[in-house]
């Protein structure tokens, strides 16, 4: 997002927004089918926090994952929890409301943290395929470079880039003169609609917006592509097939992960979405931003032998202390 907005004016509010509030349409149907979305969406929610929780007290109390790489995957899904926790409590509201509105400043904090958080996974899934790439094609030099000191400098760099890259820009689009109608066809605040119901159009304020996600997008995207094309070629030379395969096993659920969400993120923002159905809009934008964190403990776990271990060793501590 930049920081540069041509059509930004130095207005007052009152002269500026006559919006106060914003309608959430969220998805159409009648009272059975909104109370079947709202029990659909809460399991999903109620799952995705109990998944990511379980990676989190399975990294923080089995020894056996203390090593940079589930450090990075710990953090991962905490991330996930505050990501999916960014849209789908304020939907699930939505459903049950008869007015489905949304205030002004609440629609552009849940712009600010849909955003920022988004970015984050970005940058936390580049710095994952960096840590498998060092793991597989320079494993003498791994554990000194990939220290504890230098995960913790990632991962920090990873939150403030992606939470301070939007203030600004955000809140020069809050500037934009909204003066009605007020109603978003999504779920949530996001750039296009919007964009769309500003009174004046700001065709350079959304090219630069494209641009400059579609650049953040490119770069971490490329840099995964390239991390595992090398990782790939040191794969195929390991001489024993116990050891590729645990090297596909290690990669694979990260490249299930990055494809799940890239996939369906690049349609949405590398692009304008002219042309594409709401419905489909809305569908697009649930996948990665609520299945997305649903999946990756699932994937995780399922794919990885020591995360499946600690997982059991968790369940045990829990039943063990139900049982005192």
């Amino acid at each position: 997002m930049s920081f540069f907005f041509v059509d930004f004016r130095p207005m007052n509010r009152s002269a500026t927004h006559t919006v106060t509030e914003f309608v959430l349409l969220g998805f159409p149907g009648c009272s059975e089918i909104q109370i079947f979305l709202f029990s659909l969406f809460l399991v999903i929610y109620v799952l995705t926090l109990l998944g990511n929780g379980a990676i989190i007290c399975a990294v923080r109390w089995d020894p056996r994952l203390h090593s940079p790489m589930y450090f990075l995957l710990g953090n991962f899904a905490f991330l996930e929890i505050w990501y999916v926790s960014s849209t789908v409590p304020n939907m699930l509201a939505n459903i049950l409301s008869k007015t489905k509105t949304i205030s002004f400043s609440g629609c552009f904090l849940q712009f600010y943290f849909f955003f920022s958080l988004g970015t984050t996974e970005c940058l936390f899934l580049a710095i994952m395929a960096y840590d498998r790439y060092l793991a597989i094609c320079r494993p003498l030099h791994y554990p000194t470079v990939m220290t504890g000191k230098l995960c913790g400098m990632l991962v920090s760099l990873c939150w403030l880039t992606g939470f301070l890259g939007y203030p600004i820009p955000i809140f020069f689009i809050s500037q934009l003169p909204f003066c009605g109608p007020n109603i978003i066809d999504h779920f949530l605040c996001d750039m296009d609609p919007l964009i769309a119901l500003s009174c004046a159009p700001a065709p350079i304020t959304e090219f630069i917006f494209y641009t400059q996600s579609s650049l953040v997008l490119f770069f971490t995207i490329m840099y995964i592509l390239r991390s595992y094309t090398l990782l790939l070629r040191a794969v195929f030379q390991v001489p024993s097939a116990a050891g590729r395969g645990k090297a596909f096993s290690t990669c694979g659920s990260h490249l299930a992960v990055v494809s799940l969400f890239y996939g369906t993120v690049m349609v949405m923002y590398v692009s304008p979405t002219y042309g594409i159905p709401t419905l489909m809009q809305k569908i697009l934008t649930l996948v990665y931003s609520v299945m997305t964190p649903l999946f990756n403990p699932l994937i995780y776990s399922l794919r990885n032998k020591d995360m499946k271990l600690a997982l059991r060793s968790v369940l045990f501590r829990m039943r063990i202390s139900q049982n005192l």
